[in-house]
């Protein structure tokens, strides 16, 4: 899928992205997921879960790159047509704890080049989902996931989940189908 390919472009690049490169590949790779998943799918009336969308670039390559927000707001429009999530879990915990479960991942699947940024580059990046999950308080499901077992917050993200959308049909395991 071009998406993916233009993602793992992005995360191993074979020389220095410029700012405005990186800013520009992520709304592409956008562009083409929203055409290629994201819009067939809300056609057919399914339920479209991403991992991350276009708040995931205001964190990053916005708030903590210090590349201009508004700018990447219009650009994150144009590349969706306007589509906003309904619904947005953010699972906050603190800077230390996402370091280290980089550094865990990273033993196995080696370091990309956002998560080689450091420490300091992830409080930014919190910072700024945070400020995003304040400004957008009826979108966002806070959840702080600190320091709670997976089974905890899988049961709290479901709870969240069926309040907002109580017509999701539910398997016999808990889990939403179509």
């Amino acid at each position: 899928m071009l998406a993916e390919k233009i993602r793992e472009l992005l995360l191993f690049p074979e020389e220095d992205l410029a700012p405005e490169t990186e800013v520009l590949l992520y709304a592409a790779a956008r562009a083409q997921h929203v055409r290629q998943v994201i819009r067939p799918g809300l056609a057919r009336g399914a339920v479209v879960i991403c991992e991350r969308f276009t708040d995931s670039t205001l964190a990053y390559q916005g708030f903590a790159s210090e590349n201009d927000p508004e700018l990447i707001r219009k650009l994150n429009t144009f590349a969706t047509g306007g589509l906003v999530p309904d619904l947005t879990f953010l699972l906050d915990i603190t800077p230390e704890q996402g370091w280290s479960r980089v550094q865990e991942r990273s033993k196995n699947n080696g370091t990309d080049r956002i998560e080689a940024k450091g420490l300091a580059f992830q409080e930014k990046v919190r910072q700024g989902y945070l400020r995003l999950a304040a400004a957008e308080a009826a979108r966002f499901c806070l959840l702080n996931g600190s320091d709670r077992a997976k089974e905890e917050l899988h049961q709290q993200i479901w709870a969240h989940f069926l309040a907002k959308f109580p017509w999701v049909p539910v398997g016999k395991e808990g889990k939403g189908g179509s």
